[in-house]
């Protein structure tokens, strides 16, 4: 199957739940032009009128205006999160700061995600939740009360952007110090980036501790957000995997914890041209420009995790059609994403005539040579169906995705670009 074209992938969707939640801290009207405007962005965006804040409809290509008074105000319901972890464990850090009551639910797989690696620092800042005395939550639904906060010096069991992200949110509406030094590698820093833009000082030191101080303010503002790379890997994959022709992606945030994927698929063989082109939410963007390419194994190591862990489904994939075997170390964090996204992914990697194992923490993907085929089961994990839905693009490949639906989650109109980009 051919490839061609060029696209544009959805707003980066990390940004765009930063974005929203620091807008709801500002006091006045902030403009966010390129938003993703998935089912978790609007997650964050209904919790956040939930909490006194005005945020226009979330439509594609449309602006969204978001204007709030500086600080939240008490819900009167409960604050659903629908699928969204980030908005659960982000908004978590911001309701610590206010000294009214709120509860948090989500959907069913929400529900089943953790929320000790949030609640257990935070609760050292002084947040409360449930009834005191009893033990600290670990899911869904918990409530909690804030109020009057102390820094903190934390070092997380698992490196965590969210866990990061809510932590410095905490220290921004409780005005306290917040330090943390994470354990094995770098995540994302999406959340040091925009508060530096806002001048908070956030000092990253020589020997792993990213340190904040209080001393900011978020005013109001008007930004552009760029492409999301995790987006966008699923239609590098699909280029790499066809037969011939060329794929360009443009306005793609080009974050350097971010890019991990880029370095992996040039290990393995796949062909992308990286052109920066300026910057947007202080971070650089840039265009990509991918081509077909023969796969060879690699490994991936523990430290690289952090800055691919979406794309792990698509990366196994491809290990698929590689040269040899592949082994992703210490991936045992995919077993607590939308689904057990890690015996899901060997489970469905065997399904479609592959070989794979989860051996402790670890995946190892043996690469095949012939066309791949069989039905997918996705358990509604947007990242898998979409991994399993580039496979066809492989030469013969007859795969079926049992929901291909749920990928609204993350990139809407994602089966329409998909076929969009195929040649003839």
């Amino acid at each position: 199957m051919l490839v061609q074209g060029c696209v544009i992938v959805p707003g980066d969707k990390s940004l765009t739940h930063r974005l929203l939640l620091l807008a709801g801290l500002a006091a006045g009207r902030s403009r966010i032009r390129g938003a993703l405007t998935s089912l978790d962005a609007r997650s964050t965006a209904k919790v956040l009128r939930c909490l006194g804040v005005s945020v226009s409809p979330l439509r594609a290509g449309t602006e969204i205006h978001v204007t709030a008074k500086g600080r939240l105000s008490r819900p009167r319901e409960i604050l659903h999160c629908g699928n969204s972890g980030t908005t659960a464990r982000l908004l978590m850090g911001l309701l610590a700061g206010h000294d009214f009551p709120a509860s948090l639910t989500g959907d069913k797989s929400l529900r089943r995600r953790p929320m000790r690696r949030v609640t257990d620092p935070l609760s050292l800042m002084g947040a409360r939740f449930g009834r005191k005395g009893s033990p600290l939550p670990d899911r869904l639904p918990l409530a909690i009360r804030g109020g009057d906060l102390r820094g903190i010096n934390w070092e997380p069991e698992v490196s965590s952007a969210q866990v990061k992200g809510a932590l410095l949110f905490a220290g921004v509406v409780g005005r306290v110090p917040v330090a943390i030094r994470e354990p094995n590698g770098r995540s994302r820093d999406h959340t040091e980036r925009l508060l530096r833009s806002f001048g908070y000082p956030v000092e990253e030191t020589s020997d792993g501790w990213i340190r904040f101080q209080p001393s900011g303010t978020v005013e109001p503002f008007d930004v552009e957000v760029p492409g999301d790379i995790s987006s966008a890997a699923f239609l590098m994959g699909a280029a790499v995997l066809a037969t011939g022709g060329s794929l360009a992606i443009t306005g793609v945030g080009l974050n350097p914890t971010r890019s991990g994927f880029l370095r992996v698929l040039e290990r393995m063989g796949g062909r992308v041209t990286v052109t920066e082109t300026g910057t947007s939410c202080g971070e650089p963007v840039g265009n990509l420009y991918v081509r077909p390419g023969s796969l060879v194994g690699t490994t991936v190591t523990a430290a690289e995790i952090p800055g691919l862990i979406d794309e792990i489904p698509m990366l196994a994939v491809l290990a698929t059609r590689a040269l040899g075997p592949t082994r992703f170390h210490e991936v045992g964090e995919l077993r607590v994403k939308e689904s057990d996204r890690l015996g899901l992914l060997a489970e469905n990697i065997r399904a479609v005539g592959g070989e794979a194992a989860v051996q402790g923490n670890d995946l190892v993907v043996q690469g095949r040579r012939t066309p791949p085929g069989g039905r997918v089961r996705t358990d509604g994990d947007h990242r898998l169906a979409m991994a399993f839905a580039v496979l066809r693009m492989a030469d013969g490949a007859r795969v079926e995705v049992d929901d291909l639906s749920c990928a609204e989650v993350s990139f809407p109109g994602f089966r329409e670009v998909l076929d969009g980009i195929k040649g003839r």
